[in-house]
């Protein structure tokens, strides 16, 4: 089997990940035994860079993109998932929304206003009450949609728009792929080897290059067979890509197969929002196209972005046995939202949501293990990096790649980046990519930096304020909720079969773990809806008991890896927690 590779031209995993799981007192959920059947088959005309693996394992190809958010898969009979042997979980707190209406599973409709940042840079001296900008915080809020997918898991065909496709008793869906219509703040560019967009040339120059938010859609597949009986290792979460462009034109080639540097570069097209915007955002089954549309339009500039999944734009399935592409086009899976219609293999049960990624950075002092050929690091030091891991031995992330990481002012350039260039980097951190996410739970997420309100403070940002989403063309409104997370497999502690020692929140230094907030609207754009939903650190509102919200591990409806999931609560049709 050839070596996994996550890199980025010449980025390389760090040795030890076995040696990490077993100080884990064998927990294993860092590395798994790794197989020593053959890497799979593939395609011979599949290129060596891509993005075959949103996870970076490919036994075939290098992945251009490593920091990437990657749907979080379950493995057989609700187990931790394993690419390659790696364990890849990370951390998404999920809203789910319910509704077994007509449309309210292919049409949605969400208004969002994004968060403003602290006036000052963030600081690197006390967690918990640093200067923290919200790319530390979630490196891609995200809407999700599940998509038709016939080559993807379970392998079976898969009707466009039809609730015939759900899980049900001995059948096990209908062949499912997942839209995460992703959301990217500034201050650590550039995105094809960070998290935030670069602003090209002089396009929006009040920002100086690394404010500006930008937008993807991004589709994931999984190429296994049902119960994960067999898995390609060449190509196990192959993912298209296109940013939302002014012109609708991708970048570069969307496929898995064919991405490169340009598909994850923003061009002069790519629609980018300032700090406080409000934007719709319209995902959608475009008829004359045949496929998924996603449409945003920023509502205090007046700008307009979109992309179709198609396989006119370049979009491409993946093969099971090859990984070659063919030209696809992605639809809404289902025809409603409604509990049972569920992406069969994603850690979350869900539809219809949204969720802020998080685990994904630590803020540092300094950087150590550099990578060649690079300005990159793969270890982070300083005081969010505890002396004591959570078992109380060591801290897990002395044995493992904590990057990629980057100092404070970096402008990046080289191989790793295509040659990109942005505006310095606003403080010195990792990205926490390399081996999934933050699972000692020490970085920025993981304590009290969330915001408190719709109004930055000196320390914290504004909270994303997100409107109640509607269906259709008449814009109803969904008539539950749940709250969800799949915290609980990315922690060692816990046992998924069990619920044993799975705690919210996670055992880190920071004790802290984000929740969701309902509140009053006071947005007068807002005319439909009387209640608005929050996140983070948010007391004023109904907060449904912090953390406790999340239920109890091993209560989701549909069970898989041992996620949290709350009983879904009833809204009323202004989108408000009803109280009969």
């Amino acid at each position: 089997m050839r070596a996994s590779q996550r890199s980025l031209g010449t980025w390389t995993r760090l040795a030890g990940l076995v040696a990490a799981a077993t100080m884990l007192g064998g927990a294993q959920i860092l590395s798994a035994p790794v197989s020593s059947a053959a890497s799979g088959t593939w395609s011979s005309s599949i290129p060596a860079r891509g993005e075959l693996d949103c996870n970076g394992h490919s036994t075939v190809q290098q992945s251009i993109k490593i920091t990437l958010p990657c749907t979080d898969p379950h493995g057989a009979n609700g187990a931790r998932f394993y690419d390659n042997g790696y364990y890849i979980g990370h951390d998404e707190p999920n809203l789910r929304f319910i509704s077994n209406a007509p449309s309210s599973g292919d049409s949605v409709t969400w208004t969002q206003t994004l968060p403003v940042d602290p006036s000052t840079p963030p600081t690197v001296s006390s967690p918990g009450s640093d200067v923290t900008h919200f790319f530390e915080l979630s490196v891609a809020p995200w809407f999700s949609m599940a998509i038709c997918d016939p080559n993807s898991y379970p392998q079976t065909p898969c009707t466009p728009q039809s609730d015939s496709n759900a899980p049900s008793g001995s059948y096990p869906g209908g062949g499912s792929a997942f839209m995460e219509l992703q959301f990217y703040p500034p201050g650590f560019a550039p995105f094809v080897d960070s998290i935030s967009c670069n602003i090209p040339g002089s396009q929006n120059p009040l920002t100086n290059g690394n404010g500006g938010w930008c937008a993807a859609l991004t589709i994931d597949s999984l190429e296994c067979s049902n119960n994960f009986a067999y898995c390609n290792p060449a190509c196990e979460e192959p993912v298209n890509f296109a940013f939302i462009q002014k012109n609708g034109v991708p970048t570069g080639p969307p496929s898995p197969q064919q991405a490169n540097y340009a598909t994850f570069t923003p061009n002069r097209q790519t629609l980018f929002f300032n700090p406080g915007d409000t934007i719709k955002t319209q995902i959608f089954d475009n008829l004359r196209a045949g496929a998924l549309e996603a449409v945003l339009t920023d509502q205090t500039t007046g700008q307009r972005g979109y992309m179709i999944a198609s396989a006119a734009n370049g979009f491409q399935n993946t093969n099971l046995k090859t990984c070659a592409g063919t030209p696809f086009s992605f639809q809404p899976e289902y025809n409603t939202a409604a509990y049972q219609n569920i992406v069969p293999w994603a850690a979350l049960s869900t539809d219809i949501s949204t969720t802020f990624e998080i685990g994904h950075f630590t803020a540092c002092s300094s950087l150590s293990d550099p990578v060649a050929g690079t300005t990159g690091y793969n270890v982070c030091n300083g005081v969010y990096e505890s002396a004591t891991a959570l078992d109380g031995s060591r801290n897990i992330e002395t044995t493992r790649a904590d990057g990629p990481c980057f100092y404070a002012g970096d402008t990046h350039g080289g191989s790793a980046s295509g040659g990109e260039t942005s505006a310095g980097n606003l403080v010195t951190g990792c990205d926490n990519f390399n081996d999934g996410g933050d699972l000692d739970y020490d970085g920025s997420p993981y304590w009290q930096d969330w915001p408190t309100s719709t109004t930055p403070t000196a320390t914290v940002p504004s909270t994303m304020v997100i409107q109640p989403p509607t269906y259709g063309q008449g814009g109803g409104g969904y008539s539950q909720v749940e709250f969800q997370t799949d915290n609980p497999a990315s922690d060692y502690q816990c046992n998924i079969k069990s619920g044993s020692g799975c705690t919210v929140p996670p055992p880190g230094p920071g004790g802290f773990y984000p929740y969701w907030t309902q509140v009053t609207s006071s947005n007068p754009s807002s005319a439909a809806a009387a209640c608005d939903w929050e996140f983070g650190n948010v007391a004023s509102g109904n907060t449904f008991g912090g953390d406790s919200q999340y239920g109890a591990p091993g209560n989701s409806g549909n069970g898989y890896n041992g996620t949290d999931g709350s009983t879904p609560v009833n809204l009323n049709r202004n989108g408000c927690v009803s109280t009969s």
